[in-house]
């Protein structure tokens, strides 16, 4: 309920919002729509004809879309089963292996692929072990990544991301209605033609909103090409760009190009989402488990899953294992085992460094969040503000806003002369602003909700009482929606934690680097520790992911899950 009309205090915060988003959010998207669409003080479009007309740019593009389409079709493939056992049935162990399997998202794909590369390369703990057991000639090792690295990219995104679609289609599937599928039963129709006929329709809606996530996600992802040494894909060609931002529009073509394609996807996610919620609010939430499973197909429940939990979590036990190894080289598991990654990395040296530059980004980004969230909100929820709608959107944006873009535009546009705004320099403020930005969506929804569930009673006696607007929000309402933006604030510091697309972008300076730049920097060095260190920085990134996920969830009163659809 919005209860006020306009006032000083809310003149003064739209203005300042309107700072923000404008500088941070608007300006570098028309810097980089300039770029692509101007030359010569003329619109154009041949910039985009050199790039169609580059052999290289359109192979990029072309294997881009591939990783993207082949990395949504399988994450399809493994959720969909372990969706359908997991809402449809009830067995032994089943709250268990609902959070095992989602488990792998406190690895990102770029940490896995730093443990993967270990396993899989040509002379790799797989391939030897093969070769002592007699089923591999060391003349023909197998190739596992393929082509260069494009099998290891799509593997390390299909067990990194098919969470995500197992949240939307468990979400999906638990909201059909079962009485739908018992008529059908009742007329004739087998298990398979139900869920053919009724129950695959009505998720439709809920898949394409994670399927959509998905291809935006394996189409822009840059840590993991980088690690493979895959260079031959869209953002890899945009990193490479960075060095010619002054003299080559490819890179601003190739940023526009993702940015209409993410943005046209999103469009329709969202009217996917909002069929989504129709089909739901029809459903019986929770009432679409039918049976319970016998013993047999506990078991291969049990088996399924274990199967995918083995594999996902390879990259996971990868990095451990490495980050303990003292010397690791053409032999199945380490021949040395210490502590001297971890030595170095809680040392004094640029290892060390990262982790304190990660910690002081993320708590900056957090916190900053927090008050521009918990300001949009309030003026959503609290006051008749003009153009809402507007407000609202701007908020929601980033939300099509891949990193790869943002940081892009960011290092672009604010490469002047101002030593604290130039990530050339000094990138604090604009990496700060960019794990902020991107994350700013679930902290607003996190906050509406709050607004939403408390009266507006209690700050309309206390401003009866003579209470400020501000003593009122700081004393009444914050207090009361603590427990929201707590969680709120947890995920959005975990994240920033392990943010690749900024980081690799906008750290530019080895004082400011965060983990993941350094996880990057270690693994293109020669000496032998590097990729001991590299591990025992993304054992430490898991750690506080998991963790933050844990407490996130503990504060909310919610499973792991619940958490991502705040």
């Amino acid at each position: 309920m919005r209860t006020r009309d306009l006032d000083v205090s809310t003149i003064g915060m739209l203005g300042l919002l309107a700072g923000f988003f404008g500088l941070f959010l608007l300006y570098p998207i028309t810097f980089m729509l300039r770029q692509a669409f101007w030359s010569d003080g003329n619109l154009t479009l041949d910039h985009f004809g050199f790039l169609f007309a580059n052999p290289l740019q359109r192979e990029a593009l072309r294997n881009s879309l591939l990783i993207a389409f082949i990395t949504t079709l399988l994450t399809t493939c493994v959720a969909m089963p372990l969706a359908h056992a997991l809402t449809h049935y009830k067995f032994r162990g089943q709250v268990l292996l609902s959070a095992l399997l989602l488990a792998p998202m406190i690895l990102p794909p770029f940490v896995g692929a730093v443990g993967v590369r270990q396993l899989l390369a040509r002379f790799g703990s797989i391939n030897l072990l093969l070769m002592d057991l007699g089923l591999l000639s060391p003349d023909k090792p197998i190739d596992w990544l393929g082509a260069g690295g494009f099998l290891g990219v799509v593997a390390l995104q299909v067990i990194g991301l098919y969470p995500i679609m197992l949240l939307n289609l468990m979400a999906a599937m638990g909201s059909v209605d079962p009485s739908l599928r018992e008529a059908a039963q009742n007329l004739g129709a087998g298990r398979w033609r139900v869920f053919r006929t009724i129950t695959l329709p009505l998720i439709m809606p809920g898949w394409f909103a994670g399927a959509t996530v998905i291809f935006i996600w394996a189409f822009t992802d840059l840590g993991t090409p980088l690690v493979f040494g895959y260079s031959r894909v869209v953002a890899v060609q945009i990193f490479d760009a960075i060095s010619e931002l002054n003299t080559n529009p490819i890179g601003y073509v190739l940023v526009i190009v993702v940015l209409g394609l993410t943005i046209g996807l999103f469009v329709l996610s969202k009217r996917a989402l909002r069929d989504y919620r129709q089909n739901a609010t029809a459903g019986v939430r929770g009432a679409a488990i039918e049976s319970k499973a016998t013993g047999w197909q506990t078991c291969l429940f049990w088996l399924g899953s274990g199967l995918v939990l083995a594999v996902a979590l390879l990259p996971h036990l990868s990095v451990i294992i490495q980050s303990f190894s003292g010397k690791w080289f053409l032999s199945i598991l380490p021949t040395k085992w210490n502590m001297d990654g971890y030595r170095e990395v809680f040392g004094r040296g640029l290892a060390g460094l990262s982790i304190r530059n990660s910690l002081l980004f993320a708590s900056f980004s957090a916190v900053l969040d927090v008050v521009i969230g918990v300001s949009i909100a309030w003026l959503l929820t609290r006051r008749r503000v003009p153009f809402a709608g507007v407000l609202d959107a701007l908020a929601m944006l980033p939300l099509a806003l891949p990193g790869l873009v943002l940081a892009f535009g960011y290092l672009a546009g604010f490469d002047v002369e101002v030593g604290w705004l130039n990530p050339r320099e000094n990138p604090t403020v604009l990496l700060v602003i960019s794990y902020s930005v991107r994350r700013l969506p679930y902290i607003v929804r996190s906050a509406i909700a709050g607004f939403e569930q408390t009266s507006v009673t209690f700050e309309e006696a206390s401003a009866n009482l003579g209470a400020s607007t501000l003593r009122t929000l700081w004393r009444i309402t914050l207090p009361i929606i603590s427990a929201h933006l707590v969680a709120g604030g947890i995920l959005v510091f975990a994240f920033a934690m392990l943010e690749v697309s900024d980081s690799l972008i906008l750290a530019m300076r080895e004082p400011y680097f965060p983990i993941t730049k350094m996880i990057y920097q270690l693994m293109g060095r020669i000496e032998p520790n590097a990729p001991t260190v590299a591990c025992a920085l993304g054992v430490i990134g898991m750690l506080v992911l998991a963790a933050s996920l844990v407490l996130a969830g503990r504060i909310t009163g919610r499973r792991l899950g619940a958490v991502f659809r705040v």
